[in-house]
């Protein structure tokens, strides 16, 4: 094809999956954008979104791209990449960055040439791209029938679990010891189990039994569900296993799909109930399966994953009913984020709760005189909690987007209900009470996470910690505010009023202009983020993993159109003043007096949610691969392992014929977790492979164990 046939060149097809509209090139091919379009799903979508639409990451097409880059060469973009990317692990080479660069620009509207892009290529971008977003994703990239990157789909296992005893409503109140029914194993998210013959005194002699290789790609965060000795496990990709608890033998498999996921694409949790075992696909769906078989009983569609919704957590069974939150609103859509509920037995939608207050409803009037459209965030991408007795389901609303309020343009007010912990009456959805713990939040250090639930006498507790470092301490009855503790450096806020909880951030972040840098400590790594902390109820103590980094923050214009939006803000991170380069921290804390009992400090941050057992043990996992249990009541290490790969995930406790098993997971992924300590703790190196699950117990014979 001749430089002047290729001006008539208006669409370029990539294997049937992108669509795109564009003008001449001076250099890319249709087979390099091919070949860079399958690295970019395999190495970049995760922070970058499929439709590179943007989410941890950046977008990369539309006019917020080209604001940002259009002014830029290809040899800059290119070279960019190859520095840069992914972060901490850039090892795509100049090949493979041209490759991405030149998918790229095909995105942006760039029509295809007939040499490939290189790093000697100096073009601007503008010069040879629209920015119109004209990627439509079908078939293999979205689609269900390539839950494995092509192979097979559907139940690709049969099989069928013997003596499958149904969840009953009872069972989820008051969880059998043996088993581990939901993420954080009960209703008040405790994380804690009531088994004791693993203890502080042979925890030494534990080892591996049995180990479970699992589906690539993705981030691994899970929470293997545990009920009667079979072992529901959810694999990256959308993938629903059963297997034999004790040995690890597999019973039944369904990969649903898709495999490649918009987004951070976590699974962190399965919910089961009756005769079924319930996922929350990454592409905003709801999927019962037959737990005895694994057959597919009914799908719901939660959110439109074309505007970006998506799911990362697990749904709750509350009295027949699957309560879901819900990710992917950090772009400008008509429709805002919920909560909602759907019949156990059905898939009927039964109620949803709004987390974005809408123009004319309450709350509405604190989004500055925003319209609907551009009011985004709200996301609820951790499950919530459930008190029974008070008849309350608590969830927490991450941050109003994009991150920074001069880019968003709320100004100084409140912007609910982001940021907030919600009560809300799980019959109808109503909402009981709210508190929010950060009005108007700007750096994107959120309150979405876990809600624990503790009672002392009287007294009925709920604490939560967000990326700030705050523990907060909340009456659950009333959402009145009880107390808090700082628990890492901050300095986002400069005034807290110990009488109310109210924070007052610095004027600087108050009064911020868009494209400047702002400094803050923690970063978006989270004082805490998704890994959950655990009660360990007989101390009446916290102990919850933390990280130590401090960021920069750069909000860039965007424009306030439908599918723009997103996280809208370059970062760039550094050490916690005063760490000596320890980003990880796992401490205690007393839930009466908020004083911190003991802690730990080390260079690699704890990556997995704690778990407390009744044997005094407390288990976790960092990224340096190390696996360890620590004495519960003083934080001495009495036992470690090294896996594969970075420790990841949610760790459980179960027993199978009297024996009791603790089981982890490896992975990767795992959002600012993982991005921060790959800019900043570089001295630390995990395999970018090696999802899989790990089982541990007392040898058979030890004297120590006994019947729990």
């Amino acid at each position: 094809m001749t430089h002047s046939s290729r001006k008539d060149v208006s669409v370029l097809a990539l294997t049937g999956i992108v669509t795109l509209i564009g003008l001449p090139v001076a250099g890319q091919t249709m087979q390099q954008a091919q070949l860079g379009r399958a690295t970019y799903q395999s190495r970049c979508s995760n922070c970058h979104a499929l439709d590179l639409g943007g989410s941890e990451g950046p977008p990369l097409s539309g006019t917020n791209f080209m604001a940002a880059w259009g002014g830029r060469s290809a040899r800059e973009l290119i070279t960019y990449i190859e520095a840069s990317m992914p972060p901490g692990n850039p090892n795509l080479g100049e090949v493979g960055s041209a490759n991405i660069a030149a998918f790229i620009l095909a995105a942006n509207g760039a029509a295809p040439g007939d040499r490939a892009l290189t790093s000697a290529d100096t073009f601007s971008i503008r010069s040879v791209a629209t920015g119109r977003q004209v990627i439509s994703l079908q078939g293999a990239a979205v689609s269900a029938t390539t839950a494995s990157g092509g192979g097979p789909s559907g139940l690709t296992l049969a099989g069928e679990v013997k003596n499958f005893v149904p969840v009953t409503d009872v069972m989820l109140r008051n969880p059998d010891p043996g088993d581990w029914l939901m993420i954080r194993r009960n209703y008040e998210a405790w994380s804690y189990s009531p088994l004791s013959q693993v203890n502080a005194a042979n925890v030494k002699d534990l080892q591996l039994v049995w180990s479970w290789a699992m589906n690539e790609g993705g981030a691994n965060e899970p929470t293997p569900i545990v009920h009667n000795g079979i072992m529901y496990l959810a694999n990256t990709g959308n993938i629903v296993q059963a297997l034999d608890a004790r040995t690890g033998e597999p019973i039944w498999e369904n990969r649903l799909g898709p495999e490649t996921s918009n987004g951070l694409g976590a699974i962190r949790s399965l919910a089961i109930y009756g005769d079924k075992i319930y996922l929350a696909t990454t592409d905003a769906r709801l999927v019962a399966f037959d737990a005895r078989t694994g057959k597919q009983v009914w799908e719901t569609r939660i959110g439109d994953t074309s505007k970006g919704y998506a799911n990362t957590s697990g749904p709750l069974i509350v009295n027949g009913k699957v309560l879901q939150g819900m990710a992917g609103c950090e772009r400008y859509k008509e429709t805002g984020c919920y909560i909602s509920a759907y019949d156990a037995e059905t898939g009927k939608q039964l109620w949803k709760f709004e987390t974005v207050a809408r123009e004319g409803t309450p709350g509405g009037d604190t989004w500055n005189g925003l319209p609907n459209l551009l009011r985004a965030g709200g996301d609820t991408w951790i499950t919530g909690s459930y008190d029974p007795t008070l008849g309350l389901t608590y969830w927490g609303v991450a941050q109003a987007k994009p991150w920074m309020r001069a880019i968003r343009g709320t100004g100084n007010q409140s912007t609910l209900y982001t940021s907030s912990t919600l009560a809300l009456r799980p019959g109808d959805g109503s909402l009981a009470w709210y508190f929010q713990h950060v009005a108007g939040e700007s750096l994107d250090l959120d309150e979405v996470f876990e809600r624990v639930l503790v009672d002392s006498g009287e007294q009925h507790w709920l604490f939560t910690i967000g990326k700030a470092g705050i523990l907060w301490k909340l009456d659950r009855r009333t959402g009145k505010f009880v107390d808090l503790k700082e628990t890492v450096f901050q300095n986002v806020f400069d005034n807290i009023d110990r009488a109310t909880g109210g924070l007052r951030y610095r004027n600087d972040i108050v009064e911020q202009q868009p494209e400047t840098w702002i400094p803050a400590c923690p970063s978006t790594e989270g004082g805490h983020n998704w890994q959950a902390m655990s009660y360990y109820s007989p101390a009446g103590e916290l102990i919850i993993p933390l990280s130590q980094s401090c960021m920069e923050m750069y909000g860039r214009r965007t424009d306030p159109k439908e599918g723009s939006g997103g996280m809208s803000a370059d970062r760039r991170f550094f050490e916690m003043p005063g760490t000596n380069g320890n980003v990880g921290k796992l401490a205690a804390y007393d839930v009466k007096t908020m004083k911190e009992l003991w802690k730990i400090e080390q260079r690699a941050p704890f990556l997995t949610s704690v778990l407390s057992t009744a044997g005094g043990v407390a288990f976790v996992g960092d990224l340096d691969r190390v696996f360890r249990a620590l004495d519960a009541k003083t934080g001495t290490e009495l036992w470690r392992t090294r896996l594969p790969t970075a420790v990841q995930g949610f760790p459980v406790c179960f027993s199978v014929s009297g024996r009791q098993y603790i089981a982890v997971t490896t992975g990767n992924g795992g959002g600012s977790p993982r991005q921060v300590p790959a800019a900043i703790v570089t001295d630390v190196h995990p395999p970018a492979n090696g999802n899989g699950l790990y089982v541990f117990a007392l040898p058979e014979n030890s004297r120590d164990r006994t019947q729990d």
